[in-house]
């Protein structure tokens, strides 16, 4: 499956930015989906996974901020962000795969991978 991100940009700190990540070749209900980003000299970390269907996983650092969700029909994954803040910069990636439960937050835990689309937020 090849997945393409997109809806990233300069945002000032506290609005809000939904990115958007298309899934092609294959069916993203196939898979669970999920949302990375990776900072400036930073290791690449989870953002969100709607694991399981229904059971959204998310990282405390963006916990009732970010919400993650999909559209089988349009075969598409979303991140709903607001309340931006500086720290939550970074270039974000989407990423599909089957993880076992261990492996929900980890990045060994996906096989396919998007290009990445930037974030910005300025204070």
């Amino acid at each position: 499956v090849q997945l393409q991100a997109s809806g990233g940009g300069l945002v000032q700190a506290g609005g809000s930015l939904r990115l958007s990540c298309v899934a092609s070749g294959r069916a993203i209900r196939d898979y669970y989906p999920a949302w990375f980003r990776q900072a400036p000299g930073k290791e690449r970390e989870f953002v969100a996974s709607d694991w399981r269907g229904g059971s959204a996983y998310t990282a405390d650092s963006v916990k009732g901020r970010f919400t993650i969700s999909r559209d089988n029909t349009k075969n598409t994954v979303y991140l709903q962000m607001n309340s931006l803040k500086p720290e939550d910069t970074a270039v974000y990636y989407c990423a599909a795969g089957r993880p076992i439960l261990s492996s929900v937050r980890s990045t060994s835990g996906y096989e396919y991978w998007g290009q990445g689309t930037q974030v910005t937020v300025s204070s």
